[in-house]
């Protein structure tokens, strides 16, 4: 997978510390204990100790080590964690645009030495109790991580990584299947058109066809125009054909040398024994060289640049004349100066976030542009970092205004420097997301040191966030202006910058096609009668390969036997407060408390429904009470880790028809700021405004500008909630919140220019919404701050009792369900019955500015707690590695696809960046025809259970434990119950499923699909385009 690392590592910087893990314990115990023994100088395994550091804040303590012989570096994070991680990363360094890295990426996972079998890598998915397992692209290194909760699956995760990585087959079919071939339309064809095909290929198409993407890798290329960062790591699909197997076979003998490898574990498995296996199976076959791979230091430049690209139109935009982006881009210092590269993240926010930015005042209020430029703020994933500040969405002839705002705004900051509780809010927030803990703790650890240690930054220092907060204040004491002299240093008076501007072209993609039809032609044309004939054989060749079934077996695998037969249960009371419904639950929250209300809508006029969504995103962002809108993003930053509302569809679990809607409120904070939290709710509820149109008017901007941009990258996601629309009463709603249909609302609500009506229609959603009469809560925190926590309930709800109303549903058909299943005449939750709903067939085809498909087709079935739903699981995740997977990916060429079973009762088939789609469709069917032969062996379903087992046992942090029953209703002997079906699965089972449900006679579906003009779709009335 390619990481663009602007947009990946945004969301990680140096506040990637969302957290630790569901086994973290008081105590201190024994993996960091362990770790601490270790002395510097101490031999093991053949590496030598470096460092040994105690992290308290994150509870680990880190080991950095050496290997003797060939100099590779290691990091270890020992912590009481069970959910370990293993990360292997090579600085890669191309230095054209054929996608060598990411290509090599994809093909080391098709086979190694040890385990020649085709495609190890999605073989092991269905073999492990993997709950993570992926490789990434960056600009300059790419990463191979897994983790898991089980010992001996470590082992054989390890085994299989260390192999593919060092050892790879790197045969010239899998060349030709990842990256490019020039292949018959039809293989099976000689006399078919010929055509460019292979995996990346097409995953890269897709990737550009994101505007936003597009912007980012211009931004970087002519930033750094001088080496590595000035090319496109994960290839240019024009230049993605000129890469030869022999090239890509030598990239990978220079790069994937344990000489220029840093291996990074995690967790509280033993470090000798990691040291021991990486030795024995990889390292001890090397000697070390000096791989030549660092990157230089970028020429500054005398005086900035400017430069202008072009892009594809956007069909959605609010408004389509203004669709132009303008950012400037100022190159800062080296990543590995560790707390340089943390004042300057600091800083970026100062500069940014919130509404009380400086920015954000100048650039987004006075609605120039809809939103921030798609690359904005502090980005340290390349050897020198940048910070980059601009606008999407803004007319051409304001470009020399919004260039003037930006020079203008950093004079101001130099002048005016920043609020005092601006810094604290934003050191609150790091101190509450190092006491957050999260499940994938290890990955968040090794996706955060991966750029500085890249370029031989110290990993250690990175971890010791305390130690950069105390030097952070320490200088600001001794130096009141420390951050204007930052901006001026870096902002004011750097010569390296640069202005790039962006607009759409009309012609764009046709562009593209006749780039890529003369590259296409250029190749046809070189090519001799017999060179055609060899296409034709190794395409069949290929098909042959791709068509065989494939013996696994040299792979490890863990047994079914080895999965835990019961569940951990979570102990939950249920309570009332105020009269309202209460769950709490007792975790090792480390000190934060969270807060959840699920608040219904069966009061809410129908006619209101499609403003739901709109209503959550501005709730917590108008002011409230007597705070105005900043002041009210003040005071969340200084007192909670975080407000928002969120919209809910729970589908019920025993009847297809029947389903719960709702909003979620949700918030977390400090035991400390538990009364200030309460109080920012209960204003919240009493006193929101609604009436500022210039405020609602950024915010609608922006949440429409953020739908229209997510489409490119969430396609399938979209086809399957509209491929489920007409299937139940609830996949209608689901579409209505967060489908298609939203998506063109919320460009209609952005389109108007008169925004009063929506004002209007705000506070009537409210008065429905934040109602203590039809609201259930819950808490989880520490057993010590419960009853506080449950005291400060109380009051809240006694501060909104003046909101309570009794409100007549909507339906006449409610049925209850008791919260509490052991007590029928307690709360309940409310949940609408349609038992005459009529599911009916629906094809729907969205045209859309992309070179790709997004296919889906939904087939109704059973609900969760139906006795086939488990059959059905397993039959998705069976389809999709034995069936799916290589008629779609492999052969298809679109980057991934399979089907899957939904908690709402749906069976449901997708395609991701898919070349193909109505082909799409048809292999769906025969994936059916393939379940229903029952083809598939006692093992095919083993490792299906793996698979699936994986995903149900995935850790759950102590925020999200008893969220499930608080949400839906499922409680832990539910879960149970669930999981012995599971285990019992047999074969006749899944051929039982696939003939019942999902045979062409038996099923009621619904089909979707995103993508470019479609002949075939438009010829065909079954279709409705839209």
């Amino acid at each position: 997978m390619f990481r663009q690392t602007k947009a990946a590592l945004q969301k990680l910087r140096y506040l990637s510390f969302n957290g630790q893990q569901q086994t973290w314990r008081l105590k201190s115990t024994t993996a960091v204990d362990r770790a601490r023994q270790y002395q510097t100088g101490q031999k093991i395994n053949g590496f030598t100790v470096r460092e040994v550091v105690v992290v308290p804040d994150l509870f680990l303590t880190a080991v950095k080590l050496t290997h003797d012989k060939t100099g590779a570096q290691y990091l270890h994070a020992a912590r009481d964690d069970s959910n370990n991680l293993f990360s292997v990363q090579f600085r890669t360094t191309p230095m054209d645009s054929t996608g060598v890295p990411h290509i090599l990426e994809h093909t080391v996972l098709c086979g190694s030495q040890k385990y020649p079998c085709r495609d190890p890598f999605f073989k092991m998915l269905n073999r492990s109790l993997s709950t993570f397992m992926n490789a990434f692209t960056a600009s300059d290194y790419t990463m191979y991580p897994f983790s898991t909760q089980n010992g001996k699956d470590f082992q054989n995760l390890l085994s299989v990584y260390l192999d593919a990585v060092f050892f790879p087959c790197l045969r010239e079919q899998d060349f030709w299947q990842e990256g490019w071939r020039l292949e018959n339309e039809n293989p099976t064809d000689p006399n078919s058109p010929l055509m460019f095909k292979g995996v990346v290929f097409n995953e890269m198409k897709g990737a550009f066809s994101d505007n936003e993407r597009l912007y980012a890798q211009h931004l970087q290329n002519k930033l750094y125009p001088d080496h590595t960062y000035s090319v496109v790591s994960g290839g240019e699909p024009l230049a993605i054909p000129d890469l030869t197997w022999e090239q890509l076979k030598q990239f990978h003998a220079t790069h994937y040398h344990p000489s220029n490898a840093r291996f990074f574990t995690y967790g509280d498995l033993p470090l000798e024994q990691h040291l021991k296996q990486i030795e024995e199976e990889a390292l001890s076959k090397f000697e070390r060289i000096d791989p030549n791979t660092q990157v230089p230091t970028q020429p500054h430049w005398s005086s900035p640049k400017e430069d202008h690209v072009t892009c594809g139109p956007d069909a959605l935009a609010p408004d389509p004349a203004r669709q132009n982006t303008l950012c400037v881009s100022y190159l800062l210092g080296d990543i590995t100066d560790t707390f340089e590269g943390f004042t300057l993240s600091l800083l970026s926010s100062l500069m940014i976030s919130g509404p009380n930015s400086p920015f954000y005042k100048a650039l987004i209020e006075p609605k120039i542009g809809t939103d921030f430029s798609s690359v904005v703020g502090y980005d340290g994933s390349t050897k020198e970092a940048s910070f980059s500040i601009g606008l999407q969405g803004m007319a051409e002839e304001d470009t020399e205004r919004v260039k003037e705002i930006i020079s203008q705004t950093i004079n101001d900051i130099i002048e005016n420097g920043f609020e005092e509780e601006r810094l604290e809010g934003l050191l609150h927030k790091i101190e509450i997301q190092m006491k957050h803990q999260s499940t994938n703790f290890g990955l968040s650890l090794a996706s955060y040191i991966a750029s500085s240690w890249n370029h031989d930054g110290n990993p250690v220092e990175l971890l010791q966030i305390s130690d950069s907060v105390e030097k952070f204040r320490q200088s600001l004491k001794e130096n009141p202006r420390f951050l204007q002299d930052k901006v001026r240093l870096y902002f004011k008076e750097n010569t390296h910058r640069l202005t790039l501007s962006m607009s759409p072209d009309e012609a764009y993609l046709e562009k593209q096609a006749k780039a890529e039809e003369e590259k296409l032609q250029k190749k046809i044309q070189a090519l001799t009668d017999s060179d055609r004939k060899d296409i034709y054989e190794k395409g069949l060749e290929l098909l042959a390969v791709q068509s065989k079934t494939q013996d696994a077996s040299c792979l490890p695998a863990v047994k079914v036997s080895d999965i835990e037969p019961t569940i951990p249960v979570t102990p939950v009371q249920i309570g009332t407060a105020g009269g309202v419904p209460v769950q709490y639950c007792e975790q090792p929250t480390n000190g934060l408390v969270y807060f959840r209300a699920m608040c219904s809508l069966n009061t809410l006029p129908e006619e209101l429904r499609l403003y739901v969504p709109l209503f959550c995103s501005v709730i917590t962002k108008m002011g409230c009470g007597a705070l105005d809108y900043r002041q009210q993003s003040q005071q969340m930053e200084l007192r909670t880790g975080g407000m928002s509302v969120s919209t809910q569809v729970i589908s019920d679990s025993t009847q297809l028809d029947m389903y719960e809607q709702g909003v979620l409120l949700s918030s977390s904070c400090l035991e400390r700021n538990l009364p200030h939290m309460f109080q920012l709710w209960s204003d919240t509820f009493n006193r929101p405004h609604f009436d500022d149109e210039a405020r609602l008017r950024v915010l609608v901007m922006m949440a429409a500008q953020e739908l229209a941009n997510g489409i490119s990258y969430s396609g399938h996601l979209y086809a399957m909630t509209r491929s489920g629309r007409h299937l139940t009463p609830a996949g209608d709603l689901q579409e209505t919140f967060g489908g298609m249909e939203q998506v063109k609302f919320m460009k209609r609500i952005a389109e108007m220019t008169d925004l009063s009506q929506v004002i209007r229609t705000l506070p009537r959603i409210k008065k429905h919404i934040l109602n203590p009469d039809n609201m259930r809560c819950a808490i989880n925190a520490t057993p010590q701050k419960m009853s506080d926590s449950a005291g400060q309930l109380e009051n809240f709800m006694k501060e909104v009792s003046g909101t309570r109303k009794e409100r007549k549903p909507v339906r006449s058909n409610i049925i209850e369900r008791p919260l509490d299943l052991h007590n029928d005449s307690g709360p309940s939750r409310k949940l609408i019955s349609e038992s005459n709903f009529q599911p009916c067939q629906m094809k729907t085809f969205f045209q859309m500015p992309f070179p790709i498909n997004f296919v889906s087709e939904s087939i109704r079935t059973v609900p969760f707690s139906h006795e086939d739903y488990a059959s059905l699981c397993l039959l998705g995740r069976m389809m999709t590695a034995k069936f799916l997977h290589g008629e779609i990916r492999e052969k298809g060429g679109a980057y991934g696809g399979g089907a899957r079973m939904g908690g709402g009762g749906l069976f449901t088939f997708y395609s991701y960046r898919d070349p193909n789609s109505v082909q799409t469709l048809s292999a769906f069917r025969k994936g059916v025809d393939w379940a229903k032969s029952g083809e598939f062996t006692q093992q095919d379903i083993d490792e299906a259970k793996l698979s699936v087992f994986s995903a149900v046992d995935s850790p759950v942090a102590p925020a999200d434990k008893g969220m499930g029953r608080f949400l839906s209703g499922i409680t832990d002997e539910m879960k149970q119950n669930h999981r012995q079906r599971l285990f019992d699965v047999n074969h006749k089972n899944l051929v039982d499923v696939a003939e019942r449900y999902l045979g062409v006679g038996q099923r009621t579906c619904g089909f979707a699909i995103l993508g470019p003009e479609n002949e075939t779709i438009k010829k065909d009335p079954s279709w409705i385009v839209k």
